[in-house]
């Protein structure tokens, strides 16, 4: 049985979206609204893993296979990343989650699935070209940046489709170039061919807006009853 929410969704969102845009940071709005300060980072590393659909609070407890738990215990054994950015790279609801299977894995007991869900995710990534790379982020965009089913969908891993799309956030299509290969260098490329790749991207963006504003008219609804 799921808990209540203790913020509402608007709360979140309009804390995590101020942090996103450079407006303020967690440890301002933590100050300010007496959220805890790790509350508010799990906030925005829901969102930029999850989208919109990381700040609703369900009725229903998420759902992880055995296979995803190890997954991601083991990623955050082998390496030195925080919870929180395991948390952020899987899709993890919470740190606390992960800090829980961390804990059995170390104690020797068995991690189970907690229900039909949680899929693993690809983790074994593959080369690409710089048009697969277009696909892949355009569809990634479009369709509410699910990093999962983007990774199983073009057969390349988790990772690989979330480093694309934040270089395409940072620098654009100059991002998903792969200097080390023999792509053809963005400087080649006709004026036309930059704004055919770039208007594809563009279409795939407001797509994902169009999704957000229903999204937020149906929660609405929802609410009003």
């Amino acid at each position: 049985m799921g808990r209540k929410a203790k913020y509402s969704y608007e709360t979140k969102r309009e804390i995590v979206h101020r942090c996103i845009a450079g407006e303020s940071n967690p440890n301002h709005e933590a100050s300010s609204t007496g959220i805890s300060n790790e509350t508010i980072r799990e906030w925005i590393a829901r969102y930029e893993s999850l989208g919109d659909s990381g700040l609703v609070s369900s009725s229903k407890n998420t759902n992880y296979s055995a296979s995803f738990k190890q997954t991601a215990v083991l990623d955050y054994l082998n390496n030195e990343d925080s919870y929180l950015v395991i948390c952020k790279k899987y899709g993890i609801r919470s740190t606390t989650q992960l800090r829980n299977w961390v804990m059995k894995y170390n104690g020797h007991e068995k991690l189970k699935a907690s229900g039909t869900g949680g899929k693993p995710i690809m983790t074994k990534g593959r080369k690409t070209t710089y048009e697969e790379r277009i696909e892949i982020v355009e569809y990634c965009i479009a369709h509410q940046r699910n990093y999962n089913e983007t990774a199983e969908k073009f057969k390349v891993s988790y990772q690989q489709v979330y480093s694309w799309v934040k270089k395409y956030e940072r620098t654009g299509i100059d991002g998903l170039l792969d200097k080390r290969g023999r792509t053809k260098p963005l400087d080649e490329m006709s004026e036309l061919e930059r704004l055919r790749v770039e208007n594809r991207l563009l279409k795939a963006k407001n797509k994902e807006q169009e999704m957000e504003m229903n999204f937020l008219k149906k929660l609405e609804e929802i609410e009003r009853g």
